[in-house]
Parts: structure tokens; sequence; C-alpha cells
């Protein structure tokens, strides 16, 4: 669970709560630590070396929904990541892919991933990612970020969460070659 369920998904504060992302601290090195609401231990943030992830929305629990209600939850989810797709496109251009099975596979097999991917699945962000960068932070000392929004779950029925991240270093695809 997230300190965003319950709340309805509105693309003006997602595309707010991205901003505030990007333009906030991104660790530059230790380890990656997940916080949560202090009152609920609901997943707030989580940061790392080079990164820092939150979620941005969550679906209703999907346990005990069955088709069509099903398809119509995960489908309004991804129209939900859509809009914020096209909000964002629309400031830095077209977005580019980056699958998250690799990672899953990787996971599973206990092969080391990167402290971002290794983030995402740790907090159920199972989620194709949908990337870009570099964007350049303005204000003294511009930087250089990237990216990512997804929307995912782990099971069929957890609810979808969206959640969006900010890495210092760009956000490229794993090989498939060792899955």
């Amino acid at each position: 669970m997230t300190a965003r369920a319950g709340e309805e998904f509105d693309a003006a504060r997602a595309v707010a709560d991205v901003d505030v992302l990007l333009a906030g601290p991104v660790p530059a090195a230790g380890p990656t630590v997940a916080e949560g609401d202090p009152a609920t231990g609901e997943w707030t943030t989580t940061g790392g070396e080079g990164f820092r992830v939150v979620p941005l929305w969550e679906g209703d629990s999907l346990t005990g929904v069955y088709e069509p209600e099903w398809n119509e939850a995960v489908g309004a989810a991804e129209a939900h990541l859509a809009m914020l797709v096209r909000e964002l496109d629309d400031r830095w251009g077209a977005h580019r892919r980056v699958a998250m099975h690799v990672p899953l596979f990787r996971k599973q097999r206990g092969a080391p991933l990167p402290p971002l991917f290794d983030a995402l699945l740790a907090e159920d962000c199972y989620g194709d990612l949908t990337v870009w960068g570099p964007v350049t932070v303005e204000g003294p000392g511009a930087v250089q970020r990237w990216v990512a929004v997804s929307a995912g779950h782990s099971h069929g029925d957890a609810p979808v969460v969206m959640a969006a991240a900010v890495s210092d270093r760009p956000i490229v695809e794993l090989p498939e070659e060792d899955v």
C-alpha cells in the first residue's frame, strides 16, 4: 500500500508531484531507504544511490474483482498513465520505454540489480518505465536528470500503483542476454 491509496487520480497533481521530485535532492551515494507515512506506514518515498521514487497514485484493490470490472480498472489506470505521459511529452518531447521484465527475471534469480530497478521492484512497481532525459533542472548549478513514470501491479489482486522516479544517471534498459 502507498500513501496515495484512496485518492482520485488528478493529472495536474501528478505533474506537480513530478516537478517537486525533479527539483528535489537525489542522494549521490548510500543505501536504498524506503520511507512510510509515520501514522500508517504506507510507502511515501524511496531514495538511494542516484535516484528517488515516489508513488503518484494507487488504484483500488483488485481482490475479488473479475472480468469485466478487472479489465476496466486496469484500463482506467492505463488511461491515467497515458494522460500523464502526454503532459510530460508536451514538456520534454518524445519518451522512450524501458522494460521491467529483465529486472524482474534477474530479481527472481537472485542476481544483482542496479539500485533503482531493485527499489522499484521492492515497492511492487512492475510496470514498464516511460522515460525522458536528460532533462535540465534549471537554477544555480543546473543539473541533468532522467525522469520515469510507470503504472503496474505485482499480481492480479494487487492495486495498480503509478510511480515516478528521478535519477542523476541515465535510466536504460537492462540487456536481455542473461535473462
